[in-house]
């Protein structure tokens, strides 16, 4: 699913293709992914204007159209392609919504249809919308963070991955960042102590900093994600069998020898 780092990297790639684009008309295949306005609405309101600087806050990329703003949501499979209108490539069927402009084509790809586009009027309707969002986790500081953590109830993993409290961090970004801090997933926050909370916000910074420059989260040789979906996968730290279990309904992984349960 796009976390913060995907969604970071499409804020990047729309920049880089369509900021300062003309948008001649908008057309939707699968009108059901607008979804708070109709597609005739959607063109309407678009037809005419240029893309600005788009930015991102958590999972949810806002690109500035004139006086309006496009949210995209990316779901489990949604991402974004750039087709120069000199190559005229035939449209994928995938591609569910489509920004013409004069340039070429940005298409919101989204296999399995989770997520959408929507329009926002104003601060007011983005909010609406999004739902209340917490800081977003690229860019809260340390004292924020310790803030937020240090009087949230349940589980850690639970915490990290609440929009409310945190925005951007999913599941794969929360299992790998409580496996560098050596926190078990299911650990009340209440039981984490200082020490480790400050372990926390280390290891989030660097998750999020290193993914944020590939655009994605990576699966490099020693990072969690290259092996946690594997058949039987083994902690790169230490080799020691993967456990997995479901926490605040998601499959969670962990190394049981690196991120024992432990009380304060």
């Amino acid at each position: 699913m796009p976390e913060l780092p995907d969604v970071e990297g499409f804020r990047r790639f729309l920049e880089r293709h369509a900021s300062g684009a003309r948008i001649d008309r908008v057309d939707a295949p699968d009108a059901v992914l607008v979804r708070n306005r109709t597609p005739r609405e959607l063109d309407g309101a678009l037809k005419g204007h240029h893309f600005g600087t788009p930015w991102r806050h958590g999972k949810w990329l806002i690109a500035p159209v004139g006086d309006v703003e496009v949210l995209m949501h990316f779901g489990m499979t949604g991402l974004l392609r750039w087709v120069p209108a000199r190559e005229g490539a035939g449209r994928h069927p995938h591609d569910r919504i489509i920004f013409v402009c004069d340039g070429g084509e940005l298409r919101y790809n989204n296999m399995r249809r989770f997520g959408g586009i929507w329009l926002a009027a104003d601060a007011g309707e983005r909010q609406g919308i999004t739902g209340p969002l917490g800081p977003d986790a690229a860019a809260v500081d340390r004292a924020a963070f310790e803030q937020l953590i240090r009087g949230r109830r349940g589980a850690v993993k639970a915490a990290l991955m609440d929009q409310r409290l945190l925005a951007g961090v999913g599941n794969l970004l929360s299992d790998e960042i409580l496996w560098r801090a050596g926190v078990h997933p299911g650990t009340p926050v209440r039981e984490i102590g200082r020490v480790r909370r400050e372990r926390l916000y280390t290891a989030m910074r660097a998750a999020i900093g290193e993914s944020t420059r590939y655009g994605r989260v990576p699966h490099g040789a020693r990072w969690l994600t290259r092996v946690r979906d594997e058949r039987d996968p083994r902690c790169p730290r230490c080799g020691t069998p993967l456990s997995r279990g479901t926490l605040a309904g998601r499959t969670a992984c962990w190394c049981p020898r690196c991120q024992p349960r432990r009380r304060r």
